[in-house]
This record gives structure tokens, sequence and C-alpha cells, in this order.
């Protein structure tokens, strides 16, 4: 026999019959408008304590067990905010400091960015003065060369122009036998010096 045919026999020996519950031409009512027929509730009262003292005692640890885990899962995301909030208080702090740090470290790039230029600027000057005075004298010294050149130039110049001269002059004032007597005291002086 069923565990379900069972509960049907005991409760049809338990319960009252249909005979003994008053009727009328609506449904079946109860002994009391209020309350349920005694019966039933010491045997719904009975099933209701069976039923929470199982859920109690089987159900209950599992139960307590996921409250304890989901009490655990906030205190671990509080927790874990928490630290976030202190890290992310720690970096803003960071930044701050890096913020004066960037200013500080802007003004010595700044004044070292002036110094290389100070720098720059003298070298390039001293660079510049010397190359202005090793181009004067490089200027001075093709003056001079230029100068040296064109006196020579001129010094041919009036050579040629007076060997000219002299050669016109003495064949148009000198004759025949004036050339021929010049000649022969060339001729004559070459020979005594030699």
């Amino acid at each position: 026999m069923s565990v379900l045919a069972t509960a049907s026999i005991l409760a049809g020996r338990v319960l009252p019959a249909s005979e003994d519950i008053p009727f009328d031409d609506k449904g079946y009512t109860t002994e009391h408008w209020l309350f349920a027929p005694t019966w039933e509730t010491i045997i719904g009262s009975t099933a209701s304590i069976i039923i929470f003292a199982a859920i109690y005692k089987l159900a209950g640890p599992v139960i307590k067990q996921s409250f304890a885990d989901r009490t655990a899962g906030i205190q671990a995301e509080l927790d874990k905010s928490a630290t976030a909030k202190a890290e992310a208080e720690a970096e803003a702090v960071r930044i701050r400091e890096a913020k004066g740090d960037i200013d500080a470290e802007r003004s010595r790039l700044y004044a070292d960015a002036d110094m290389q230029a100070e720098a720059l600027l003298t070298d390039g000057r001293a660079k510049i003065e010397t190359e202005m005075v090793e181009l004067e004298q490089r200027a001075d010294a093709d003056i001079a060369a230029a100068a040296d050149r064109s006196a020579d130039e001129l010094r041919a110049e009036i050579a040629r122009y007076s060997s000219n001269a002299v050669e016109s002059i003495v064949s148009s004032t000198l004759d025949n036998s004036a050339q021929q007597e010049l000649i022969e005291s060339f001729i004559t002086r070459v020979g005594a010096s030699s």
C-alpha cells in the first residue's frame, strides 16, 4: 500500500464523515463561521509543525549558509570598494603631487633651455667674430695681392709702352750710320767685359 493511500485511510478515520458536517444548499459549511473543525485544526497544525521542523532541520543550515555567504559577499564588496576608494584617494594625492612636480619640472626645463640658448648665443657670437676677423684678414691679403698684381701689371704695361716708344723713337731719330756705331760700341763693351 502506498503512503498516499494510507494517509487517505487515516484521514477518513480521523476526520468526521460527511454526514456529520452540516450541509446547506450552497455547499458544505463548517460548524463555526470563523474556525475550522477541531480535527482539521489538529491535523493541519501537526502537519505544519512537522513541515516547519523538517524545513528547519534540513533547509535551515542551507538557508543559514546562503545568508552567511551573501553577507560575506556583501562584506567583500564593501571591503573591495573601500580599498578602491583608498587607492583612488592615494592616486589623487599622487596626481596632485605630480602636478606640483610638473610645474617645478617645467620651470627647471625653461631655465635649462634659457641657459642653453644663452650659451649658444655666446658661442655663436664668438664664432662670428672669429670668422669676421679671418674674413677681414683674407680680404686685406686679397687686396694687397690685387694691389701687387696691379702694380706688376702696370710696370709690365709701362715697360712695354716704353719699349715700343724707345724703339719708335730710336728708329725715327737715328739713321743707319748712328745705329751701326751704337751696335759696334755695344759689341766692343760686351767683348771687353768678357
